[in-house]
């Protein structure tokens, strides 16, 4: 199944379990001159998708990387180890600040052979690396806010991140549905010009 795909499904499986789902999204990587290949990236694009339907911005100094499947689990990934380093490279040459970091899947923590500056910078707390299970739990992260798990009804908590993609889900489809009916006075005059033709 195309990644594009399997992010729409998340969110479908946690937004629009008893409505209709009204999304239709676009993402665009600025500055990116070649193609997004592979799932790698699937978690990122989800955690941009879901920042821009809650409004709550994503921190700048933080790489992502991970697949993702349709129920929102964060699954392991190629070349790990070179993608924190790389990342590691350009934040100690523009100097480390101690905001930086990378997520990674949680499965990839077994592949885990970081380089000796690395590991030092990390316990030294000035880079980071959070191995993440969840989208939920890689939001907060992202975020700083709580992501939510609904209650036996389908809400959300208020102040959490699935709240306001809810409630954002929520105003499209109010939106949706009154571009989709008539306005209440052409159907009066549909009706009544109906009863005269009978």
């Amino acid at each position: 199944m195309h990644k594009r795909f399997r992010e729409l499904f998340r969110v479908a499986a946690d937004f629009a379990g008893d409505r209709p789902l009204s999304l239709a999204a676009s993402l665009v990587f600025e500055q990116s001159y070649s193609g997004v290949d592979g799932d790698s990236a699937s978690s990122a694009e989800l955690y941009a998708l879901l920042s821009a339907l809650a409004e709550v911005p994503i921190r700048q100094s933080f790489a992502v990387t991970g697949s993702v499947d349709q129920q929102g689990w964060v699954q392991a990934i190629g070349g790990v180890n070179e993608k924190i380093e790389g990342f590691f490279d350009v934040c100690a040459a523009r100097g480390l600040t101690g905001d930086q970091g990378v997520l990674i899947p949680q499965a990839n923590v077994k592949h885990l052979m970081l380089r000796a500056d690395v590991v030092e910078a990390c316990r030294d707390g000035r880079f980071h690396v959070h191995a993440v299970d969840t989208i939920d739990r890689g939001i907060e992260i992202l975020t700083d806010v709580p992501a939510g798990a609904a209650d036996n009804s389908g809400s959300y908590p208020i102040g959490t991140i699935n709240r306001a993609v809810a409630r954002r889900l929520e105003d499209f489809l109010v939106k949706a549905r009154k571009l989709a009916a008539p306005p209440q006075a052409e159907h009066e005059r549909r009706s009544r010009r109906e009863g005269r033709d009978r």
